[in-house]
């Protein structure tokens, strides 16, 4: 059974008015595009959210890491078979800055 990020992630792809709410809070967002986890915060969880799909930040690493690694498995025929839309595969993995002091602070 899919989880409401990947419900939202589908809808995304297939629903060109989600899409453009999602294009027009980015638009929107004053703060900086680079650190992704507060663009998720604040674009994608608030839509997400009054979609009725509410999930968290590591909720979309989760379902992005596993997309990566069903990526990163293919043999090379699937690969080559995928459409290439040119579009943004990863809102968080690959992208941008992180926020996550941990990371570069350590546990502390």
């Amino acid at each position: 059974m899919p989880d409401n990020v990947e419900i939202f992630f589908q809808r995304y792809e297939n629903e060109p008015e989600l899409r453009a709410k999602v294009k027009t809070a980015l638009d929107c967002y004053p703060g900086s595009l680079e650190i992704r986890e507060s663009v998720v915060k604040n674009v994608l969880l608030p839509i997400a959210e009054a979609e009725g799909l509410a999930f968290t930040v590591s909720e979309v690493r989760k379902y992005e890491t596993r997309k990566k690694m069903a990526k990163a498995t293919m043999d090379n025929d699937e690969w080559l078979a995928l459409e290439d839309d040119g579009g943004e595969d990863f809102w968080l993995l690959d992208h941008g800055w992180s926020d996550d002091e941990a990371k570069f602070c350590g546990d502390k």
